[in-house]
């Protein structure tokens, strides 16, 4: 029941918002600049991660970053893990325990990857599993669809939509799913970025 109730708002919604629009560009199929800019992982809230510390087994664990972005490992309480790479947590743990033990030489290796929110894409809407998406280098929308598994049959894929921020605020693009996945079109294919959101409407016929 509530995931019908957020299939109809979420139509309305775009019924509201395509009705100021008579007409959207479609997304764009070429990479953008900021995707290679904007491809090391940076680790995020519910993260899962594994820590070696080299020679020192007591040190080396797994560890949940908390929702706070902050995690506890042996000998070292609160460290801010969110919104860092896995390299320069590896550089803030060596450089703390440096203090503690000689030389130490560190690893930190993401094993469930979730990341950040303004690094997540969210699909919303018609699609299988509606779910937020770590965004991974040059990722598109078909890899998008893969990781949702698809439309439903009640989607209007070619009414679906990707909203996308922007320094005037934010641009909207049509996406056209229905020819990409049934038809096999991948001019219909586009790039992603970071807190791109897809919103898939449902069909009223």
């Amino acid at each position: 029941m509530q995931q019908k109730l957020i299939a109809i708002a979420t139509t309305v919604a775009l019924a509201i918002f395509l009705g100021g629009c008579s007409s959207l560009p479609d997304a764009p199929s070429a990479a953008p600049p900021t995707v290679e800019e904007d491809s090391a992982y940076v680790i995020g809230p519910i993260d899962q991660l594994q820590i070696f510390v080299w020679r020192q087994p007591d040190l080396s664990t797994n560890v949940i970053v908390r929702p706070d972005g902050k995690i506890s490992v042996p000998l070292i309480d609160d460290l801010q893990a969110a919104g860092r790479t896995p390299t320069e947590l590896s550089d803030d743990i060596a450089k703390i325990l440096g203090e503690l033990i000689q030389d130490p030489r560190v690893t930190v290796i993401v094993t469930n990857f979730v990341g950040p929110f303004d690094r997540q894409i969210r699909v919303v809407g018609e699609a299988t599993q509606p779910q937020a998406v770590p965004f991974r280098r040059n990722m598109t929308v078909l890899d998008l669809m893969i990781q949702v598994g698809g439309l439903t049959e009640f989607a209007a894929g070619n009414g679906a939509v990707l909203v996308r921020r922007a320094l005037n605020g934010q641009q909207s693009f049509r996406v056209r799913l229905d020819d990409l996945l049934k038809d096999g079109d991948v001019s219909a294919n586009a790039y992603v970025l970071p807190g791109d959101v897809l919103i898939i409407p449902q069909s009223w016929f």
